[in-house]
């Protein structure tokens, strides 16, 4: 079985309350130990990595990034797969060609540019040429990121049936707002899994919309853990999240540890 075969098996027949839990390595080091813990998969954090590397989030250059990826893959025996934000500008076989001789068995592409949603048939289009390019090669998760730029758009509809009324029972469970951005969401995802994403990956939803989007989206979802402020990740598994990442939440708890040590000795 490829790597990336076993990578697409752990996300399947997750009893409720028990998610794949993906830790952040952001270098070589990180992801040992996240490897000799027993996490059985690794997913990279692009802002995690752009902080190791003196980089705000969204500016590392692709070389670096996808170098960061090959050493963390080189680093471990276990799946890594890699957040590489928009895809840089790659044509689909080109990103897909770099992913796979860095050594990742999947990839996070997310569906915003600038801050600004993009146009989810567009985007849809680019999942399915990266699906093309990398036939079983690669696990796409494909990021959703309405919770974070959407509901500026006027009212108009993302998904192909047109018009934003939010269903009444949405509506009434989480709120006008968040209800239009589940409604977006599940919209985003029967495309994105049409095109050939194995997992979307609602970031930033809040709790209360989980329910809402299992309910709605066909195949593995990912759900955000902010370790040490929300829920933990069963308590998310048992809302409907099927795998867990942390974004850069790791990597910023151990630098403020890092922080305390460095305080300590200097004293």
């Amino acid at each position: 079985m490829s790597g990336a075969a076993t990578f697409r098996a752990l996300h399947h027949g997750r009893a409720p309350g028990d998610p794949l839990v993906l830790p952040g390595p952001w270098d070589a080091a990180s992801a040992r130990v996240f490897a000799e813990a027993g996490f059985p998969a690794l997913a990279t954090p692009s802002a995690g990595i752009a902080a190791s590397l003196g980089y705000a989030d969204g500016r590392t250059p692709a070389p670096e990034m996808f170098a960061a990826v090959a050493r963390i893959a080189r680093a471990v025996d276990v799946p890594v797969s890699a957040d590489v934000e928009d895809g840089y500008g790659l044509a689909p076989k080109e990103l897909v060609d770099r992913l796979l001789e860095a050594g990742a068995v999947g990839c996070n592409l997310e569906d915003s540019h600038g801050g600004v949603l993009e146009d989810p048939r567009r985007q849809a289009d680019f999942l399915a040429e990266v699906r093309a390019a990398a036939g079983d090669l690669l696990f796409v998760n494909a990021r959703l990121d309405t919770f974070v730029h959407g509901g500026d758009d006027g009212g108009q509809a993302a998904g192909p049936a047109g018009g934003r009324a939010v269903g009444s029972a949405i509506g009434r469970a989480v709120g006008h707002a968040v209800g239009r951005a589940v409604e977006e969401a599940v919209e985003r995802a029967a495309l994105y899994v049409a095109a050939g994403a194995d997992c979307v990956y609602p970031i930033l939803a809040p709790v209360e919309a989980l329910p809402a989007l299992r309910a709605g989206i066909r195949g593995p979802v990912n759900v955000l853990a902010r370790p040490g402020e929300g829920p933990s990740p069963a308590a998310l598994g048992e809302l409907g999240a099927d795998r867990v990442t942390f974004g850069p939440g790791l990597q910023r708890r151990a630098t403020a540890a890092l922080r305390e040590i460095a305080e300590g000795i200097g004293r």
